[in-house]
Formats: structure tokens, sequence, C-alpha cells
């Protein structure tokens, strides 16, 4: 791909990936949405968001698909030392959580510093060495000197969303890329760069790109949102867990970075069409795109709500891997991103109602 389409990739990732989103607090990432594909943008009342680019007046209506939420916190109350305890939003493993560098953003839209505290290893008891500590153990120090200075001086109030602190930067191998938030911000920006893209061409389907919200609490957004869409077909982007660590056999791993798109058959939440599935395949093979192929013993999407509307919907979920999801610190590689840029773009440029139709039609 041309050098302009990665520039505009490094932007949109940098953007979505630093933006303040935890699941039920989507507002930054809504107002990134708005101002990269202009006024069209329109929301529902769960607070997703959509764009429509029509195609031709007999395409079919594709729902392009990412979530904009990401695992965060909330402030759930304050201690008179000035501490702050908090709920976690969506999944997290605690033991990659203390001494790790917070944001959370007062009901102003001022965003306050903050530490998950951690007792230094001299003061640590023997058995405390040996224990995983729980979330609700655990305290947010923000600098203040009591329970006051943090309501008032501050103005944190209770459920305030929290989220890491992680810049967003290129490693030393610059197609590494490190930041938060990657699940699922590298597929919001896959969403928009796709429509940028396609608006230069032309393509048979309608396609309804749309940003759904709290997919990390229970896919809830996608509920309302495939509602309002009602589509022939369905792709859903995501940023999916790398396995290319020494925990996993190399016979095993189906999601390493620097081998391409991720194409999912299946995992608990959804059996994916396998016509659908198998197309994006044989794309992928004749335009010689890296994908890798995945069928998870774990996790879920957006696809399980989407799947199940109305009569059934064709759903396919493409992965952008990364590693150390739902942690302060994430790694996805460039070329992933831009195979999985590619392959949408030109499955959505080719496709019609009768390849469609092709997807649902089975044989009694």
């Amino acid at each position: 791909m041309s050098r302009e389409i990665e520039k505009e990739a490094l932007r949109l990732l940098a953007k979505l990936s630093e933006a303040h989103g935890a699941a039920g607090n989507e507002d930054s990432v809504r107002g990134i949405f708005q101002e990269e594909l202009g006024d069209r943008v329109y929301s529902d009342r769960t607070g997703n968001v959509f764009f429509r680019q029509a195609g031709s007046a007999d395409g079919p209506c594709v729902m392009l698909t990412a979530h904009m939420d990401e695992v965060g916190f909330v402030v759930q109350s304050v201690a008179k030392s000035g501490l702050i305890k908090f709920m976690p939003v969506g999944g997290w493993w605690s033991h990659t959580l203390l001494a790790q560098r917070v944001r959370i953003r007062t009901r102003k839209g001022d965003e306050i510093i903050g530490v998950i505290g951690a007792k230094p290893p001299h003061l640590l008891e023997k058995n405390e060495r040996e224990r995983l500590v729980n979330i609700e153990d655990m305290f947010i120090d923000v600098g203040a000197a009591n329970k006051e200075e943090v309501l008032q001086r501050f103005q944190i109030s209770l459920g305030d969303p929290i989220v890491p602190y992680s810049p967003f930067a290129r490693m030393f191998d610059p197609d590494y890329l490190l930041c938060k938030g990657f699940d699922d911000r590298v597929g919001m920006a896959l969403v928009i760069q796709a429509v940028h893209m396609l608006g230069s061409c032309r393509h048979a389907g309608t396609v309804c790109a749309v940003g759904t919200v709290q997919e990390e609490v229970g896919v809830r957004g996608a509920q309302t949102a495939v509602f309002g869409v009602n589509p022939d077909l369905a792709l859903v982007l995501e940023g999916t867990p790398a396995d290319d660590l020494p925990a996993v056999s190399e016979d095993e791993r189906q999601a390493s970075l620097g081998r391409g798109v991720q194409i999912r058959l299946m995992d608990p939440s959804a059996i994916m069409n396998r016509k659908l599935t198998q197309s994006l395949i044989d794309l992928a093979e004749r335009l010689q795109i890296p994908y890798q192929v995945a069928v998870r013993r774990s996790g879920g999407t957006d696809a399980r709500a989407i799947h199940l509307h109305g009569a059934g919907v064709p759903t396919a979920v493409l992965g952008v891997p990364a590693r150390y999801i739902h942690t302060h610190n994430s790694i996805i590689h460039l070329k992933d991103y831009l195979s999985t840029l590619q392959l949408v773009v030109e499955f959505l440029k080719h496709l019609d109602r009768k390849r469609v139709n092709d997807f649902t039609g089975f044989i009694l």
C-alpha cells in the first residue's frame, strides 16, 4: 500500500487509541468518528454511531462495524485519606495493574492522572509476596491530601470513568506500535479508513459504518445497532488477542504479529458463515494478502448479537492481532493492519447482491 495510506493509518491509530473511552463513556471516540466522517454521522439512543455510504440502488447493505469502548474502570468510592477505590469495567487480570498510571475523566472533562498504589517490597510480608492482590483491595493515588480535596479541588465524582495512561508510540522497529486500547480502536481506525477509501471508487453495496458501545461488558451496543441497520451482511473488525507467546506452542498459534489479517471461523460467541469466510480466504489468496485462520476456544465479539439478528445475518470477524490486550500496553504490527484494510476494501468493492445471496443459499 502507498505511503499516504500508511501515514493515514498511523494518524488514526494514534488519535483513536489514546482517546478516553471506557465502556459506557465513549464520548471521545464518538466525537472522533464524527470528525472523520462528517455531518452525516448519526447515533441511536444507546450511543452507537452510524455513517451510510450508498452504493448502487440494488446493492446489499453491509454493516462494517467495530466497538468504540475499551476496558477501563470507574470511581467507586473515596476514602478519608483521599485514596480512590475503583471498579473494573470489562475483563482485567489484577496481576497487570499495580503501579500503573491511569487517567480519570471528571464530569467537567478534565483528566486527572493517578497511579494504582502498590506496597514497596521492603514492606511486604512473606505471604503477601506469594498472593495475587484483588482489584477490590487496590486504590488509586491522585496526589490528594484527603477526601475533600479529591471531591472539591480535583472535582472527581463517583462513577467517573478511568482508563490506562499509555501514549501511542512506534517501537525500535517502527512497524511495531505500542499503546492502550487497540481492542478495539484498531477496528475503529479500519472502519473509518475503509470508508474514506471506498469513497473514491465504485461499489455496489451500501456500506453502513458503525461504532458500537459497551462491547466489553456484554455486547450491548451491537444488539441495538444491528436492529437499526438491518444489514444483509456484516464484517466485524477487531483487535484480537495475539498468541505468539512462550505459553502457546507454535503448533497452536493462530494470531502472530506480522503474519497478516486474522480470519476467524468461530469462537464461543458465534460460528461464522462458512461461505463468507471462505470467500474472504479465497480473495486473500488471490491478491496475495497475508492472512491467518483462527478457531478460538475463548473470547467473543459483537458478532454474537449481529449474526442472530432477524432471520440471520452472514457475519465474519476480521482481526488485527494484538499482544497483551486488556492491559495498559498492547502491541500490534502495522502490516497486519494494512493487510486487514486491503482485504476489507477489496471485498466490499466487488460485493453485490448475488454474492450475498450465495452466502445464505442452503440446499434443503
